[in-house]
């Protein structure tokens, strides 16, 4: 059967490019793709772990009147979870706690280790979790 092998990107829009980079760089320690283009200061791209995972950025007045792409975005506020491993969560609420990033809510999925959700400057909810909230087979 034909399918996907996965999520390459993600999007998040966000209004303030340069305080969304230093957040998604100082606080989760992504990887900004410096050789990524993205002109006029549309936005910015991160490499999320080892394997193929990118996170986008953009400012949504920009990447909705389009150009190279079609224009998107949305409003309001979006949600990426980040995977992480159980014994990384006491290490990520303290990180949190470091930067003064308060822990909106902490939430155990049919007994698994619990998510960690939290906001970014934009408002985005962002979240810590393990892979096995999810049903994955090969994950």
């Amino acid at each position: 059967m034909l399918q996907p092998h996965g999520v390459l990107e993600t999007s998040l829009y966000i209004s303030d490019l340069d305080r969304a980079i230093a957040f998604y760089r100082d606080v989760l320690g992504l990887r900004q793709m410096e050789d990524a283009y993205f002109g006029g200061g549309r936005g910015a791209a991160f490499q999320v772990g080892p394997g193929p995972g990118v996170l986008l950025l953009f400012r949504a007045d920009i990447t909705r009147q389009g150009g190279m792409l079609l224009p998107h975005g949305t409003t309001g506020a979006g949600h990426v979870a980040f995977r992480i491993h159980a014994d990384e969560i006491p290490a990520w609420r303290a990180r949190l706690r470091e930067r003064g990033i308060p822990i909106a809510q902490e939430f155990s999925f049919d007994g698994n280790p619990p998510s960690l959700y939290f906001h970014d400057p934009d408002g985005n909810v962002l979240e810590l979790a393990v892979a096995s909230i999810w049903p994955l087979k090969n994950p």
